[in-house]
This record gives structure tokens, C-alpha cells and sequence, in this order.
């Protein structure tokens, strides 16, 4: 019975060791530059929104009570302009990814406006102990919805928790340090021939929201980096 046991433990063993990488198992291939389209929500999302135009965030009174103080003087002094660029606010951001594989089971996402980095993490990793960043601690995985390798097909489903406190819009609506977002990332080709990424997030806050939130950006993918233009987070555009 031993041995029986033991033959087994090894063989398990032996499977996850040999299981594919995330990079290897993908369905889609994420890499590369992409630039946001922005058509739906263009005066909140190209422009600094006006004070009190809080227009489809479903918050509660007392997120509205901190937005409506917003003053972005404040966080310049108090150097949190980068407040508007966490993980919850900057899929809607006039922003391009620059996306790679920062190893065989972490996908890295660099936008070039505010200068942010999300990493994406599959498998069995676990968050550290230390404080919470803009962009949080994401797990992700694949969905997959084919199953022959030569029809592979799926998409990427990311949660993110973890994250310092910041702001939806950079008009001062916030989000707190409970909030959570599940994001699914699908990848198509439109009838030009172009890629595109569909982004739809799902954000829960239970103090500054009063239902979930969801909503969803569109990017499209670029030949190169030329377009690529570094920007540091500012409080007021």
C-alpha cells in the first residue's frame, strides 16, 4: 500500500512540474503595443471631468461628500497625482499598454500615460505583506473555450484587490482600499484586419459604491512603439 502511495504521490508531482506556463498554455497573445479608442465617455475620459459631473459611477453619498471637496491643489502638494491612475481608472485613461511577458508566468502591462505597471500574475503566487500600490495585486488565468491546440481559444480574466485608495475619474470620485475588480480581456480581429482588445471590468466597492460597476474600453493593437510617449500622472490632465 506503501509503495502504491508513494508511486502516486510522485506521479502528481511529476504533473505539476511538467504543467505548461502560462506563456506556453495562452490562448491569445496580448503582446505588443495598443492604443485606447475613445468614443463612448469622451468628456470624462479625454478631458479633466468638471467638478460634480459624477454621469454613470453608481456612488454613494459619501463618496460624493469626498468628490465634491476635490481640489487637485491639495494632491500636488500632498504628491498623490498619480491618484487618478490605479488599477480601476486607468483602463479608461487616453493611454496606450505596452504589453510583454515579464517571465514564462507574468505578464506585465506598462501604460505610457502616467507611467503606471500592472503585473499579472497566473499560477500559484501568492501576495506579499507590503502596502498597498496604485495598481494592486492581480491574479490572473486563462478561460479557455477550445480544445484541440490547433483551435485553441479563450480569454484572460484578471482580479486585482490589494489596491491604495484613489480616484475613479480624476475629478475626485473615489474608490477605497476594499475596492476589488474582476477584468475579463478578450482579443479579435475587426473586419479591417486590425486586433483589438476588449476589456470588461467589473469593480466593487462597498463603501463608495452602491452596486457593481461595469463597464467596458476597447484598444486597438499598434505596428510599433513610435507612438509611445511617456507621461508622468498629474492631478489636473
Amino acid at each position: 500500500m506503501k509503495t502504491v502511495l508513494l508511486s502516486l504521490c510522485v506521479c502528481v508531482s511529476g504533473f505539476a512540474q511538467n504543467a505548461p506556463s502560462a506563456k506556453a498554455s495562452a490562448p491569445i497573445d496580448p503582446t505588443g503595443y495598443w492604443v485606447t479608442i475613445i468614443t463612448p465617455d469622451w468628456r470624462e475620459r479625454m478631458v479633466t471631468p468638471a467638478k460634480g459631473d459624477y454621469l454613470a459611477v453608481p456612488i454613494t453619498a459619501a463618496a460624493q461628500k469626498i468628490a465634491d471637496a476635490w481640489d487637485p491643489a491639495k494632491d500636488e502638494a500632498a504628491g498623490e497625482q498619480c491618484r487618478s491612475y490605479g488599477a480601476p481608472a486607468i483602463n479608461a485613461a487616453p493611454t496606450r499598454f505596452h504589453i510583454t511577458w515579464q517571465d514564462d508566468n507574468t505578464l506585465k502591462v506598462e501604460t505610457d500615460y502616467g507611467m503606471q505597471t500592472r503585473v499579472f500574475h497566473f499560477g500559484n503566487w501568492k501576495p506579499s505583506a507590503a502596502p498597498a500600490a496604485w495598481q494592486g495585486d492581480s491574479i490572473a488565468t486563462w478561460e479557455l473555450t477550445g480544445t484541440a491546440p490547433a483551435k485553441k481559444s479563450g480569454n484572460l480574466k484578471v482580479s486585482t484587490t490589494h489596491v491604495r485608495p484613489g480616484y475613479f475619474r480624476k475629478n475626485g470620485i473615489p474608490y477605497s482600499a476594499n475596492v476589488r475588480m474582476t477584468e475579463f480581456w478578450d482579443l479579435f480581429t475587426d473586419p479591417s484586419g486590425t486586433q483589438r482588445i476588449m476589456i470588461t471590468q467589473q469593480i466593487e466597492d462597498p463603501e463608495y459604491l452602491y452596486r457593481t460597476w461595469i463597464t467596458t474600453y476597447n484598444f486597438k493593437k499598434e505596428p510599433d512603439a513610435s507612438k509611445w510617449d511617456p507621461t508622468p500622472c498629474s492631478s489636473r490632465w
